[in-house]
């Protein structure tokens, strides 16, 4: 059966940014939630100091939760070879983060998609990026997950891999029993593309899940796509919310899922409005998870 976990997605810009929240304190409001985990970032303002990392581990296996997953954001597609090296060494410090904290999932992304770049060079320096850094992953028993991503909080440009048509063709490239895909239903919609489709072109890559549901709050998906390009951060016109009240078809999802055996970590991305709302979130989400894989 699948496992739950949280990511604080309402407090990142506290917590990565002014620090006017504490870790602990976040830990402290996860845990009371129904779920078996609490998905980490590596940008946690906290865990730029090393010292930290066995303390928040002990905090949260202290409340009988673990640290699954790591959420990070490499940028592996420009163009210059010394940039590039330098995100594959903070890819491996966050692997090694993620060692530290007891983990077992680190994402990795293509990168930012850069006006200058072709397609086939975005994928190229995808891919030797990630793979510089798999034996690395192998070797601390972490399996590196790709996800199919809009744009991370902090960066000018959306996702090299947004669309199907770069995002599976850059997933067949790379095989090997520590990489695997992290499917999110909800950024698709940014793509223009049906989250079904693509989960059924990858379905059977898929190791971890963010799950989200996303709104509008004007215009059309046409109008958001038209203005993501320059933007700082998730554009506008997007909202995170409740969980099994927006676009995405979980029953579908989940049907896919269990039908190729999916057996792993499902991270919570909304609860932008509040912990209530984020414990709706969970409790639709538990009972999708028992519907689909009912215990024995």
């Amino acid at each position: 059966m699948p496992k739950l976990a949280a990511f604080p997605k309402a407090f990142i810009q506290a917590l990565c940014k002014d620090g006017s929240m504490k870790l602990s304190e976040w830990i402290e409001l996860a845990v009371q939630l129904d779920i078996d985990g609490l998905e980490w970032y590596s940008g946690f303002i906290e865990m730029q100091d090393r010292s930290n990392w066995s303390e928040f581990r002990k905090q949260v296996e202290g409340h009988g939760k673990e640290i699954p997953m790591m959420c990070c954001s490499p940028d592996f597609t420009h163009p210059d070879p010394e940039f590039r090296a330098k995100e594959i060494e903070k890819q491996k410090f966050w692997i090694e983060m993620t060692h530290e904290l007891g983990g077992s999932y680190c994402r990795v992304l293509s990168g930012q998609k850069r006006p200058e770049l072709s397609v086939e060079e975005g994928i190229n320096y995808a891919v030797d990026s990630i793979e510089a850094c798999l034996s690395f992953a192998e070797e601390r028993g972490i399996t590196l997950i790709i996800e199919n991503h809009y744009k991370d909080d902090f960066w000018e440009y959306p996702e090299f891999a947004q669309k199907m048509e770069i995002f599976c063709p850059l997933v067949d490239r790379i095989h090997h029993p520590n990489f695997g895909v992290n499917y999110d239903p909800s950024n698709t919609y940014l793509a223009a593309e049906d989250p079904l489709e693509l989960l059924k072109r990858v379905s059977d890559r898929v190791v971890t899940m963010h799950a989200s549901d996303r709104y509008l709050k004007e215009g059309t998906l046409e109008d958001l796509r038209k203005e993501e390009g320059g933007a700082l951060g998730y554009a506008k016109r997007l909202s995170h919310g409740e969980i099994g009240k927006g676009l995405n078809d979980y029953d579908a999802i989940f049907s896919e899922l269990k039908r190729v055996g999916f057996d792993s970590w499902i991270s919570i991305e909304d609860g932008v409005d509040g912990m209530d709302q984020l414990e709706r979130s969970v409790q639709f989400l538990k009972g999708k998870i028992n519907e689909y894989w009912p215990e024995d």
